[in-house]
């Protein structure tokens, strides 16, 4: 679901019907916005009625008194049909944007919940500012429509029939005529409105292009920075921009184009039915109330057209924008929960897994196998070491040990339980995770940890972030605990970040606990005191660490030597290395540099 132009484009405006499933519960809301608006349609209606006594009675011979109390009671008649048209007009529009709001917002929830379930196999081909920008940009033009756009044009809907029915009552000879012209608008007016509706779907795509773009660089500023590439992505966001600029004046101008026919044509043909009209009145047919009548019924007919299409430009908007939000709500994640779930046994001191002969390759890598007859199984409270080169597979086992993608071939098991028949809830709630890179979210310290349990109480926060030796420097911050610490945790150094996240791992007290190369970008001091919160999340747990620094997994259990998606070898430090192996190449090149930096740094001194 790529960013691209060659997306298929709605064929007509019954695109919105996808918006049904969001509409259905407000059916009430629903029936009493079409009331008001039919009924604020029938006072505008009503206005000509009025309209026509009040000049009829004014032209009628007969006392001046009689008269004059005559025009009272029809200016009378016609105030009143005024008040009731701003009644239920007001009523309406807050209906109608109740409605527009309400539908927007659970859209937007629906479509955002939705995406959070997708696998990272969705993310591989969506780009994360596409995504964005479907959840804001296309939900507001959805809004506008909803809220808006639809309400004006099923009254001018009502108003225009009502008033065309009341033409061809009172007028038919001369309607006949009108109509005749405004069949030959139609035809073109069609032909424009397909227009319109591809160049929107093609606008809001290159909308979406820029807010990937922004989404992209905006992530990675520092990175951007130090390569001096502020003009270049500048230049690249100003021609994402500028491509939809382009696009949407395209669309403005076709719409342009449709509007100024649409008026036009209607607007002759109203001048047509005045003349006619007029004749009629010459001629003593009709009376000059009559054509006062006549005259306000066709100005709400042609008004009626004039905002049927600026509307229908907005609905086929409207409508792109709900197919690109309904093909978002359609992706299915290929990792779903079994339809019967089988429980996850509990245990003490750890959870057992078992890989068995496991065979995978990534999505946009068929052929590549990430892992190939992997066969390993951990005991319960057992530290097990993954090492290997880059690509390996080592981060590969934990996103399918976290069903973040389903294995093409054998079976993991935790507990003994295959983990395709867990509910993925039951099974994720299982492991702690403490990645590389560690997530700080744009909260406080305590929200931060309370992240691993929402429902652990504040001492309980507070025990996990002394557990992970974060106490110290999180009282230190201007706030303590209800500090705030920064979109990424930008307030904190690397080693507090990921003593954060070691208090919420810790917090959440998994019986499995997946550490991914978590001292790998610290300092020699940030890594001790990590290294030692780690220690004391390992207790009482089955612990598989990602190490590409071997001082930090001497003390494992075991160490797995993994190379392209096999495992090569198995053993504790000094076993593998007496062996020559693999491993013993890694920790030479690692010790021996480690070694030579120590003496240059003996020297130095």
């Amino acid at each position: 679901m790529s960013s691209n132009t060659d997306r298929p484009a709605a064929k007509h405006a019954r695109s919105l019907s996808g918006l049904a499933p969001f509409l259905r519960p407000y059916r009430l809301r629903i029936a009493l916005a079409i009331l008001t608006l039919l009924l604020a349609a029938l006072a505008t209606l009503a206005f000509p009625l009025a309209l026509r006594g009040l000049i009829d009675a004014g032209f009628e011979a007969g006392n001046p008194g009689e008269r004059l109390m005559a025009l009272r009671e029809h200016f009378l008649a016609m105030f009143a049909v005024g008040a009731a048209l701003g009644i239920f007009s007001a009523s309406r529009f807050y209906m109608v944007t109740w409605l527009g709001e309400r539908v927007t917002a659970d859209l937007r929830n629906a479509i955002y919940t939705h995406v959070l379930k997708q696998s990272p196999e969705f993310f591989e081909t969506t780009q994360t500012g596409e995504v964005l920008s479907r959840i804001t940009t296309d939900t507001t033009v959805v809004q506008t429509v909803v809220g808006s756009s639809l309400s004006m044009g099923l009254r001018n809907v009502v108003m225009g029939a009502g008033a065309l029915i009341m033409l061809v009552v009172t007028n038919p000879y001369v309607m006949g005529q009108v109509l005749g012209i405004l069949v030959l608008i139609v035809a073109p007016a069609l032909y424009f409105g397909r227009r319109v509706r591809k160049l929107s779907r093609a606008s809001q795509d290159r909308v979406a292009d820029t807010s990937a773009i922004a989404a992209e660089v905006l992530n990675a500023v520092s990175v951007v920075q130090s390569y001096t590439q502020e003009a270049a992505e500048a230049r690249r966001f100003s021609s994402a921009s500028e491509a939809a600029f382009d696009t949407a004046r395209k669309r403005t101008k076709v719409r342009s184009l449709l509007v100024a026919f649409i008026i036009t044509g209607v607007f002759g043909a109203m001048l047509w039915g005045l003349y006619q009209g007029t004749q009629a009145v010459i001629a003593g047919k009709i009376s000059a109330g009559h054509l006062g009548q006549t005259v306000v019924y066709v100005t709400l007919l042609v008004s009626s057209v004039a905002v049927l299409a600026e509307v229908w430009g907005d609905v086929l908007r409207a409508a792109g924008a709900t197919e690109r939000l309904i093909e978002l709500m359609h992706a299915r994640s290929p990792v779903a929960d079994p339809p019967q779930p089988r429980p996850l046994p509990a245990t003490r001191g750890g959870s057992r897994v078992e890989f068995d002969r496991i065979g995978f390759h990534y999505p946009s890598r068929p052929g590549t196998p990430a892992l190939d007859g992997l066969s390993l199984t951990i005991e319960p409270g057992e530290t097990v070491a993954l090492v290997g080169p880059s690509g390996a597979g080592k981060t590969t086992v934990f996103q399918l040990l976290l069903r973040f993608y389903d294995r093409q071939s054998g079976e993991i098991r935790v507990n003994g339980v295959p983990t395709q028949q867990l509910k993925l809830a039951d099974l994720r709630a299982s492991v702690g995770l403490v990645p590389q890179d560690s997530v700080i979210f744009s909260t406080t310290a305590m929200e931060n940890i309370r992240y691993g349990r929402p429902t652990a109480t504040d001492d309980e926060v507070m025990a996990a972030a002394r557990a992970a030796f974060a106490d110290d420097f999180i009282r230190a911050l201007p706030d303590g605990y209800h500090s705030f610490l920064g979109e990424r945790g930008v307030r904190l150094s690397g080693g507090q970040r990921q003593r954060i996240s070691i208090a919420r791992a810790m917090l959440k007290n998994p019986p499995l606990l997946l550490l991914d190369e978590a001292t790998s970008a610290l300092d020699a001091e940030s890594e001790r005191v990590v290294q030692a919160a780690l220690e004391a999340a390992m207790l009482d747990r089955t612990t598989l660490v990602i190490a590409h620094r071997l001082a930090t997994i001497q003390k494992a259990d075991r160490i797995v030597v993994l190379e392209a998606g096999r495992i090569v070898d198995i053993g504790r430090h000094d076993e593998l290395v007496a062996r020559g192996g693999l491993y013993a190449k890694l920790a030479a090149m690692q010790f021996g540099l480690e070694t030579e930096g120590a003496a240059a740094a003996a020297v130095a001194a």
